[in-house]
């Protein structure tokens, strides 16, 4: 597996690389050192290289062309060091992130299957004829996709960088099929919507409500691990939902706020830098979240309401989504006044509307297999390519997802 060190993206793929590990799989797993323990965790081994990527914070290009320059010069930068890890240990099959670039270079020079497993969107039909027509408009564009074709192709690849990077194989989509764009038109072909792959976390920590709150209905306010500096937000959200009747609040603020900042912390309130999200949710009964597709997924897999509050790129998408599926009410930062969230969450958990569409999707996200789904099929590529491997002793190294 090769990954990128985002959160939101090393996080989906864990559980799949923990259960290959449990059927007896060699897997390594190539990322930065500073999501080895995440990778460690699986059982996996860790392949250490040096990401040049601004993960963990705001400094990301605002402009689209700009945003792709990063990921490519990261994959400039770390192809080598990949190369280097399995010149001589060349695996069975390469699984990668979406922007794990390096792994699909290898597997198309080498000859080698790959299977892409996406945290996001998958594309649809007519995705690249938009994004081509979207992206080319833009200024830098052309230099980026030149420079891109030069690099595919000084590393053997017979691909253009389009075809690259909008047209894998195979892929896993680990998302709720719900928040794909268009996936009536998705190609089955290629693609599995095998949804969320969730364990229990158990390396995170558990969550239970403290004294006084048993019996309460628990609200989770957390908005991810990148976008968290927002005291404004979270004083209205200690406005709306503190002391009201009935409910005790988890508020997760990240590492950016200033707990003193927060004024007051009412009594029905708990307040943390971090916690683990997914054994909250599993007993919570309503969530706002930022609408990133991690957050998406775990509220839709634990059936519960969501107030969306976007911050970024596709959560925009994602929070409307949600509401369209009337599972979730949007409501942007610069709307989210203490009125408007404690209405939207009066609203949301007393409809027996939302409280059935949430019972029908949390039954069909935990329906669709999960890891051992995705791990069958990743199996299921391993054998395609034992049945036209070459005979034993011919230097095949040993079977290393």
């Amino acid at each position: 597996m090769a990954g990128i060190p985002a959160v939101s993206h090393v996080m989906p793929s864990l559980e799949v690389i923990r259960e290959l590990v449990s059927r007896g799989h060699r897997v390594t797993y190539a990322n930065d050192p500073r999501v080895a323990g995440l990778v460690a965790a699986t059982g996996a081994e860790p392949v250490r290289y040096t990401s040049t990527l601004p993960v963990g914070g705001r400094s990301w290009p605002e402009e689209p062309v700009a945003a792709l320059d990063v990921f490519l010069d990261d994959a400039i930068a770390v192809l080598p060091e990949i190369r280097r890890a399995y010149e001589d240990d060349r695996p069975d099959l390469f699984l990668y992130d979406i922007a794990g670039y390096p792994a699909r270079v290898l597997a198309e020079a080498w000859g080698i299957p790959a299977v892409q497993l996406s945290p996001t969107y998958v594309a649809w039909k007519g995705y690249e004829d938009e994004a081509r027509a979207g992206l080319r408009a833009l200024p830098g564009a052309g230099a980026h996709y030149a420079r891109f074709d030069a690099w595919l192709a000084g590393q053997g690849v017979r691909l253009g960088a389009e075809e690259f990077t909008g047209r894998p194989r195979r892929v896993l989509a680990l998302i709720p099929r719900a928040m794909q764009p268009f996936a009536d038109t998705v190609d089955p072909r290629v693609v599995d919507f095998v949804g969320p792959c969730f364990g229990d976390r158990a390396e995170q920590g558990g969550w239970r409500p403290p004294a006084g709150a048993e019996g309460k209905r628990t609200l989770l306010v957390s908005m991810g691990t990148s976008f968290t500096d927002l005291p404004g937000f979270y004083r209205e959200c200690l406005r709306a939902f503190g002391a009201l009747p009935g409910w005790h609040v988890v508020l997760q603020i990240g590492g950016a706020t200033d707990i003193g900042a927060l004024g007051p912390i009412p009594d029905n309130a708990e307040v943390h830098r971090w916690v683990p999200q997914l054994a909250i949710l599993e007993q919570a009964s309503a969530f706002v979240t930022h609408a990133g597709m991690g957050g998406a997924g775990e509220g839709l897999y634990c059936g519960v309401p969501m107030i969306a509050v976007p911050q970024f790129g596709d959560q925009f998408v994602n929070a409307d989504t949600l509401q369209a599926h009337g599972v979730a009410r949007r409501i942007d930062t610069a709307e989210a006044g203490a009125e408007r969230l404690r209405a939207a969450l009066e609203e949301l958990t007393s409809s027996p509307a939302v409280a059935a569409r949430l019972a029908a999707f949390r039954a069909e996200l935990r329906g669709r297999g999960g890891a051992a789904k995705a791990a069958d099929l990743i199996e299921a590529e391993i054998g395609e390519e034992r049945a036209a491997a070459p005979p034993a002793g011919s230097g095949r190294g040993p079977e290393t997802p």
